[in-house]
């Protein structure tokens, strides 16, 4: 039965975060953009560890798969410019710039068993490594004194995953290595090593340490991830003065299976935290990223105060903003959920924030750090995988670097993403769910939109297979900003959720129902369909393609459906192997008489990839459909609307020569998904026109799955 929801925490706070400067994403730069020219474009990069220049006006990363660290010039912030790139005789990990310089850890390991690495010393001005101190180990994380006194370098040594199943103690240990500093250059010789063994109550014989932090203080904590600990280190004599255990969580309302659906009714009792990113937020407090990875991780963030008591636990509040927001990745259900990894924390004006960085999520969580609690601000999208983030104050900046690069199969390279803090609205997210029960209800992959025949202001929209065990619909509330999704209808067969479904469209029907447009794989055994269903989502009628059709089809099948009088309207993706290249079917099925017949629709010829169709809808006089590339970033060249007038529609029976349509270009969508600041994404696949003529888009994060998890909702005025 379709439900009613209550309002979404998120959403009543809303309102008074707007009173306040508000942080928004201005631009976005792909990091192979800053490859050298005698490396191929296609080499994979990442951004992983990322710093700034003292006067704010450059960037500068670790790379570790090019094997080097990249500079970006962001004199314009708006306009991201490539500053170079220095290739570093091994693995850069880490990125901390002192004074003139930026310090580098680099790892030169030959194995597990025999790490060693450098402190590497590059000039900003001459982008020329001028010093270098050996480590003695594999370095991860490096930081630098606020006073710019002394350096940290945390001495991972990491384990071998593949052994014993990376059980731990696996040997070298692990320590913490502590430099002075002259003009921002370590002297090799002050290096003092910080012995961490016999502290942890897990693997005392084998600290590893993941990541370092200074304060005003001159105190050092690090996070010793896979032991569970913390300890904290006073810089001028290397002398541990407090160590204590992460200790663990209770879960209540947690996804905890990777099963194609989101059912937040799971609890894990015991999660150990395991953090990684720890960062001061003053003197006494310090706040951990607690990512997990040995055998724990509690999708949470915690304030602790410098003696080991726990000031605040985040719990599960940051994976329900995940939640709301469309960003939950069901796929890591099963282990760490939205793992929270990087962190940074920084004042602007009078504001403390700590920036909270979820990997698997792609996306940062912005809390108000003051006596309290940490107060929810908003969630910024942060393209896919975040691993590192800088605030620049001065310049009311805040970047992410982001890891993840999947050139190997198509999809978004790495990119560093810029925001700017100042006043005015939140731009993101632009559609979240509410609470029911005091849970957000989970949604993801929209791939069909309709509009309601009567109320201007609600929509509707389904997912696809991604989430194949809970084939949904939802009730979206277009007139809210963000937009609500107030109901979520799961589809039913016999009482249980519809299996074998990959739902593509959705429209309107006469009785009050529902007609969805079911995309066929026969690989998958999922059948080319049409499916009514009644407003509580139960399937009351499966019309299959007719079979003189189906012995054409291809997996690329029904991608929209439209209700136009009796007749039903379906956009096929892709050619099937009975059409012409460059043309696809628009099918149309005679609900009074039960009658398949189509038309042939001209398809834009690709650049790269293929072209194919993602949404019709009927509107007065014209079929409007959604055609565009597979492409994204900077390879999307076509996201358009197209219309076909009704009356030049002479639909042929199925089998025959089919007549072709005129189209004429309506809308050019590639502008609408470059204004959030964020490269092009590949998958605009819903479209609709609602009862008062206002044209609504929609956008496919396909899960969170190998994706930047968001999802672009927006009017394109009135049609």
């Amino acid at each position: 039965m379709a439900i009613a929801l209550l309002a979404s925490s998120v959403l009543a706070g809303s309102g008074a975060a707007l009173a306040d400067p508000v942080f928004n994403r201005i631009a976005s730069f792909p990091v192979a953009s800053n490859l050298p020219a005698d490396m191929p474009a296609e080499t994979q990069t990442s951004s992983e560890i990322i710093t700034a220049s003292q006067d704010g006006n450059m960037l500068i990363y670790s790379d570790s798969p090019a094997g080097g660290i990249g500079m970006i010039d962001i004199t314009d912030p708006r306009a991201p410019k490539p500053a170079g790139f220095v290739a570093m005789e091994g693995e850069p990990t880490s990125v901390a710039v002192a004074g003139p310089d930026v310090l580098v850890g680099v790892n030169t390991s030959e194995s597990f068993t025999a790490p060693s690495g450098r402190l590497a010393v590059v000039d900003l001005a001459t982008k020329a490594e001028t010093a270098s101190c050996n480590l003695g180990g594999q370095p991860d994380s490096v930081a630098v004194a606020k006073d710019g006194a002394y350096a940290a370098v945390a001495i991972e040594n990491e384990r071998d995953e593949d052994l014993n199943d990376g059980e731990i103690p696996q040997m070298p240990a692990g320590n913490v290595v502590i430099f002075k500093l002259t003009d921002g250059v370590p002297d090799c010789a002050s290096m003092v090593t910080v012995d961490l063994t016999g502290l942890a109550e897990i693997a005392p014989t084998d600290p590893e340490p993941e990541y370092v932090d200074f304060n005003d203080a001159g105190e050092i904590v690090v996070s010793l991830q896979e032991n569970n600990h913390f300890v904290i280190i006073d810089a001028a004599t290397g002398k541990v003065t407090a160590d204590f255990s992460a200790g663990a969580v209770d879960l209540e309302g947690i996804d905890v299976e990777d099963d194609g659906k989101l059912d937040f009714t799971g609890s894990q009792e015991g999660a150990k935290r395991e953090p990684d990113t720890v960062q001061w937020i003053d003197d006494d407090r310090f706040i951990s990223a607690n990512e997990g990875d040995y055998e724990g991780g509690s999708r949470s963030f915690t304030v602790w105060n410098k003696d080991g008591t726990v000031a605040y636990e985040s719990g599960t509040a940051l994976e329900y903003e995940l939640i709301r927001a469309g960003h939950y990745p069901d796929k890591r259900s099963d282990a760490k959920g939205g793992e929270p990894e990087g962190l940074e924390v920084a004042t602007f004006g009078d504001v403390s924030y700590a920036f909270v960085l979820s990997e698997r999520g792609s996306a940062v969580g912005v809390y108000r750090l003051g006596e309290g609690d940490p107060e929810f601000l908003q969630l910024l999208p942060s393209g896919i995988a975040p691993e590192g983030a800088i605030a620049i104050p001065a310049r009311n900046l805040l970047v992410t670097s982001n890891e993840a690069d999947l050139i190997e199969d198509g999809g978004a390279r790495s990119h560093v993403m810029i925001f700017e803090r100042a006043e005015g609205e939140q731009a993101y997210p632009t559609i979240v769910s509410e609470d029911q029960d005091g849970v957000p209800v989970g949604w993801g992959a929209l791939s069909g939109l309709a509009a309601d025949p009567e109320d201007a202001s609600r929509l509707y929209a389904v997912s696809d297979s991604f989430y194949e065990n809970q084939p949904a619909m939802f009730t979206i509330d277009a007139s809210a900003k963000p937009a609500r999704i107030t109901a979520k209808t799961v589809i039913t067969r016999d009482g249980q959720p519809a299996e074998k479904l990959d739902l593509e469209g959705i429209a309107p029907a006469a009785d009050g129902g529902f007609w969805l447009a079911n995309e066929g794989d026969a690989e998958k055994e999922i059948p080319h369909q049409l499916l009514r269903v009644d407003a509580d989502g139960a399937i009351v009628e499966e019309v299959p393609f007719p079979e003189a059709l189906v012995e054409g089809a291809t997996r690329f099948g029904a991608e929209g459906v439209t209700m136009d009088g009796d007749r039903l309207w379906v956009a096929i993706q892709r050619e099937w192997k009975d059409d012409p290249k460059g043309s696809v079917k628009l099918l149309a099925y005679d609900t009074a008489s039960k009658e398949w017949s189509a038309v042939r629709y001209p398809l834009e010829s690709a650049e790269t990839g293929w072209v194919g169709l993602s949404e019709i809808t009927a509107h007065g006089d014209h079929l409007y459909v959604l055609e565009r590339d597979n492409q994204i970033g900077a390879a999307a060249k076509l996201k358009k609307l197209y219309r076909v007038a009704k009356a030049d529609l002479a639909p042929a029976a199925i089998g025959g020569d089919l007549p072709t349509v005129t189209k004429e270009e309506v809308h050019d969508f590639i502008p609408d998904l470059q204004a959030n600041g964020g490269y092009v994404v590949d998958k605009i696949e819903g479209f609709t026109v609602a009862a008062d003529g206002t044209g609504y888009a929609v956008t496919d994060n396909d899960g969170v799955d190998d994706s930047s998890g968001e999802t672009l909702f927006f009017p394109i005025g009135k049609m």
